[in-house]
């Protein structure tokens, strides 16, 4: 995925260091050349030789050191990366950067970089919150930089708040989004729907699907990476929440429609990823069904949502998807007729190495006049291509 790409990872002396070990690995594992810059006081938490080991990469701390070859090396590593990660992030290094202080090798390799740059924050809950550091954030976010939004939680100072360093999945899945978009929805704000929805039987048992909700994922931190302003409206999963993501947590079909209604009308785009369940139980028990003989379920309709949208939307762009297991295409294209929408993105479900719960997928993206295919990808590069051709018609 991310063969002759150079990400350099810079490191800062806080607690969290440990997590960028994981960061290093994974990075690797999706074929990145990885580089790491250590402050000193990074090198208390976290042993450079580690990162060394992970990186297969020298590790540079001292910018007086003997350099490994004759080039400058922090111009060197500056000009080589395709994207620059600093994870953890502390308050001092990102007020450095902000006010133009160069006096160590991260910071001077930050300055000296004209590639995209990544801060994730991690400190302190009233450290981050402190009216300074937040205004050194926004400072570097008018710059350009880019930021992975802390999370809230334990905090290794013993308080508890925002702060956290984001789980390195989170981390990794961020920057490589930033990595592979461009910022060309910038102003735009995006909805889109994620998981499969839960319609409730009994007070324990639930008519549901396989839906993993990774899909509606990958495209909630593309359409973020690429500049819009994303409300994801997810039925349960066991994902990570996207960074910089308002997320709204839904269970069943009704849920689902009444939040995509609530904020439907200031749209610019939406998604409709989420495989929201056709049929509902007309009663839900108020005990739990024991066992018998047999089992009979009354199910009525839920609300087409897709549907709905369609016959409401203006100037709104309005995209579904169709998980087929026959007749992709024909009933792709019937689905997009029926529904008045503009994209539809069709996957066959039948296939056993991408689709539900697969970290890869396969599509193919049909509107009135072309269809797209794309071949097997991780769905992290299936939502990049999505909004690629959605871009186009934005111009």
């Amino acid at each position: 995925m991310l063969k002759d790409k150079t990400i350099v990872i810079g490191v800062t002396g806080g607690i969290a260091a440990y997590k960028s070990l994981e960061v290093v690995s994974r990075l690797k594992k999706l074929g990145a050349n990885v580089h790491v810059i250590m402050t000193e006081a990074a090198t208390k938490f976290v042993q450079p030789l580690t990162f060394r080991s992970l990186s297969h990469n020298p590790v540079i701390v001292d910018m007086f050191a003997e350099p490994q070859s004759w080039d400058v090396e922090h111009i060197s590593l500056a000009e080589k990366a395709d994207i620059f990660l600093v994870a953890p992030a502390t308050a001092n290094l990102i007020g450095k950067v902000a006010n133009g202080i160069a006096d160590d090798m991260l910071s001077t390799t930050v300055m000296a970089t004209k590639a995209k740059v990544v801060f994730s924050p991690a400190m302190n809950v009233n450290m981050y919150q402190n009216s300074i550091v937040q205004k050194n954030i926004i400072k570097l976010k008018e710059e350009g930089y880019r930021f992975i939004e802390p999370d809230k939680g334990y905090l290794a100072c013993g308080t508890e708040g925002k702060g956290r360093l984001p789980e390195p999945e989170e981390v990794v899945a961020s920057t490589v989004s930033y990595l592979l978009s461009p910022c060309d929805l910038i102003g735009k704000k995006v909805l889109i729907t994620a998981g499969g929805t839960q319609e409730d039987l009994d007070p324990v048992r639930y008519l549901g699907n396989r839906s993993s909700g990774k899909m509606g994922y990958e495209l909630a931190r593309i359409a973020k990476a690429r500049g819009a302003n994303v409300t994801l409206i997810s039925a349960p999963t066991h994902l990570n929440k996207p960074s910089g993501v308002k997320i709204i947590k839904v269970r069943t079909a009704e849920e689902m429609y009444q939040q995509v209604f609530r904020y439907q009308a200031e749209q610019d785009i939406i998604i409709m990823a989420a495989a929201v369940a056709d049929y509902t139980p007309q009663s839900i028990a108020e005990n739990k069904i024991k066992k018998s003989n047999g089992l009979t379920l009354e199910l009525e309709r839920t609300t087409d949502i897709l549907e709905k949208l369609g016959n409401e939307k203006g100037e709104q762009l309005l995209v579904g998807f169709a998980a087929e297991s026959n007749n992709l295409i024909e009933n792709a294209q019937q689905k997009l007729k029926k529904k008045k929408i503009d994209f539809i993105v069709a996957n066959d479900i039948s296939a056993r190495d991408t689709g539900f719960a697969s970290d890869f997928n396969k599509v193919v993206i049909i509107s009135t006049d072309d269809q797209i295919e794309v071949a097997k990808a991780t769905k992290l590069e299936v939502a990049d291509r999505i909004f690629s051709e959605i871009a186009k018609t934005l111009v």
